[in-house]
């Protein structure tokens, strides 16, 4: 395909989504500099930046794909703007591994989680904006069940869900919680570090991928010798940082961390799956004693604007910690269904809130239901 087929096809594409204010986006003049493809996200109030060859710079507003002015990036173009953003052990590590996470802060307005990565040989990045404040749980309008998780003095809570779909946000609102109010040493483990934490009656030490460790199992091991009461554990993405993740729990500390998961009983079944089969009873009977909360996170957009969080959240009552470890993962659903006076609650349920506060429409809640015909049950009972 031609460059300038490959342009029309992408304006093509994109002739439905233009932002509103049309001369503000291009007033971002081409060839852009990357200090103002980032003031644009800022202003905008936009999620995220794309930066691809063959397409105009893209941000993310509300969850939908808008394009920044109708230049056509060329593989130098990307090449250019990512760099700009890369120190020499970065670069590094994106020619030798061909993809780099990193974390770049952006005047006084922001920092950014960027992903650098090689697609058909040149350079990409994706970049994903991190306010520099972080909101509260009730800025974020996030149930009170999470106050009620701040507080707690071990165990394991996990916050799942897709990708952009605000894990990150919701972790440093109960970490800032902490912060704000108990004397406790917190640990992250990052990659890249997201929500820098300021100073509170907490001490926070803030550890980040390839910079201040080199793997998250060393980093994991090594939490147990730095004395810490909380810990973050950016992803629990393989066998050893999830056993890792668990010894810690189990030792008596409260570990905060995420998986890409859609609802709490996958998320107990993922936990279970990494761990060899003769050793799955005994995992199920670990997570069984140490597991406090799973919280399966969607966020929605909502009418005139932005988007807010809708949550199931599973709460480790007796009859949860009794079906973790007995198997029976598939009935967590109805525990979970009818723990509503405890703090529990279902996707379902979470979003016909939303319509009932007419934040969204029954339609909206449909597409992000895991059930959907369950909408429609809650909305009529």
């Amino acid at each position: 395909m031609t460059a300038q087929k490959q342009a029309q096809v992408t304006q093509d594409s994109f002739e439905d989504k233009d932002l509103e204010n049309e001369s503000s986006v291009e007033s971002t003049s081409f060839p852009y500099t990357m200090e103002s493809l980032l003031d644009l996200v800022v202003s905008k109030g936009a999620s995220d930046l794309h930066l691809t060859a063959g397409y105009p710079a893209i941000i993310r507003i509300d969850g939908a794909l808008y394009p920044i002015g109708s230049e056509i990036l060329t593989e130098e173009d990307t090449a250019n703007l990512v760099n700009s953003l890369l120190n020499e052990n970065k670069k590094e590590l994106l020619d030798i591994n061909r993809e780099v996470d990193f974390a770049h802060s952006h005047k006084a307005d922001a920092r950014f989680r960027i992903n650098a990565f090689y697609q058909q040989q040149s350079v990409s990045a994706a970049l994903r904006l991190i306010p520099n404040e972080i909101k509260s749980i009730e800025e974020l309008k996030l149930p009170m069940t999470y106050y009620r998780l701040a507080k707690l003095g071990q165990g394991l809570v996990l916050v799942t869900g897709p990708t952009g779909h605000g894990k990150t946000t919701t972790l440093a609102s109960m970490l800032q919680e902490i912060n704000n109010s108990r004397p406790v040493h917190i640990i992250t483990i990052e990659d890249p570090i997201e929500y820098i934490l300021p100073k509170g009656k907490a001490m926070v030490d803030q550890r980040e991928m390839h910079d201040d460790t080199h793997s998250w199992e060393i980093a994991l091991k090594s939490a147990m010798r730095q004395d810490p009461d909380v810990v973050l554990v950016g992803e629990m993405r393989d066998y050893e940082t999830i056993a890792a993740a668990v010894t810690l729990a189990e030792t008596g500390h409260l570990v905060f961390a995420t998986l890409h998961t859609n609802n709490a009983a996958q998320t107990v079944d993922r936990i279970i799956d990494v761990f060899p089969e003769h050793q799955q009873a005994q995992i199920r009977a670990q997570l069984s004693n140490i597991l406090e909360a799973v919280i399966a996170q969607r966020l929605v957009p909502v009418e005139g604007g932005g988007r807010r969080a809708a949550s199931e959240i599973m709460l480790a009552t007796n009859a949860v910690r009794n079906l973790i470890r007995e198997g029976k993962t598939h009935q967590l659903d109805n525990v979970i269904m009818t723990g509503r006076d405890i703090g529990m609650i279902s996707l379902e349920a979470s979003l016909v809130k939303l319509v009932r506060e007419g934040l969204i429409t029954v339609e909206r809640a449909q597409e992000y239901a895991a059930r959907p015909e369950e909408v429609v049950r809650l909305l009529k009972a």
